[in-house]
């Protein structure tokens, strides 16, 4: 087992790190001996969140669509801890619309369909492109790795449910792109893998009521619950540490599989 990894000493940037996934993958990082960047928005708790989390953790407010905000973002990675061995992207928005509303004679709007695809695939993209440049610095291994990139797609890029064409085309372009990125990025030692959650009790969900979360944690099949971010974030760390997962897509949804 001497290629297995550890995640002691790394330094990694989470986007959307001030909250949900991306917080608990933040945590966990630190607790497991590794740096954080949280690259959130400048409206979020981000700077809380790296304060409560300590001196190993640091907070970049950014736009994950904009270049600049980015490339600060790693910039502090690398002034501060020395390097950027992981990237985690968690950042994303959804909406929830039909295609048409024939009542209404109302077809979805394009302005929010390209804002979600804009925020989901070029924000991932763009975080990927830069974090990459950054990470073929580092030293490779004796296995020859130099880092990793773990991004964020969902179940609805397979089991898209009526309302979500925006949001699932996003997801399914994060998966689709997981393989051909891998191969673009291996003659360097740099893996990507895609992590597809399914339900999970993110603060998106924490504002139904009551009785709607226990209906969508009724829905899965084993263990019958929402996903606790942590089980996110610990896959995130298994991730990184096994070296022989590369190219692939997992699905963390506790066999769920969404209805229309």
């Amino acid at each position: 087992m001497a290629n297995i990894r550890s995640i002691k000493g790394m330094v990694g940037l989470v986007t959307g790190g001030a909250s949900g996934l991306g917080r608990a993958t933040a945590e966990r990082l630190v607790a497991q001996g590794a740096s954080a960047v949280i690259l959130d928005l400048p409206s979020s708790d981000g700077l809380q969140v790296a304060k409560s989390l300590g001196e190993r953790c640091a907070f970049a407010p950014a736009d994950v669509t904009s270049e600049s905000d980015v490339r600060s973002a790693v910039a502090l990675a690398r002034d501060k801890f020395g390097r950027l061995d992981l990237a985690v992207n968690c950042a994303g928005i959804a909406v929830a619309v039909k295609t048409y509303n024939f009542k209404k004679e109302l077809p979805h709007s394009l302005e929010d369909f390209t804002r979600v695809i804009t925020v989901n695939i070029a924000g991932t993209f763009n975080v990927i492109r830069l974090a990459v440049g950054e990470m073929g610095r580092n030293e490779p291994d004796a296995d020859g790795h130099r880092g990793c990139i773990v991004n964020t797609a969902s179940v609805a890029a397979f089991d898209g449910q009526v309302g979500q064409a925006a949001y699932s085309a996003s997801k399914g372009a994060i998966v689709g792109m997981t393989l051909p990125i891998a191969r673009d990025l291996a003659p360097m030692g740099i893996r990507v893998v895609t992590i597809a959650p399914g339900l999970f009790s993110t603060p998106l969900l924490a504002g139904l009521p009551e009785k709607v979360r226990n209906f969508l944690a009724r829905q899965v099949p084993f263990p019958s619950r929402l996903g606790d971010p942590a089980e996110f974030a610990h896959l995130v760390t298994s991730l990184v540490e096994n070296p022989m997962i590369n190219g692939e897509v997992i699905r963390l949804d506790g066999a769920i599989r969404m209805q229309p």
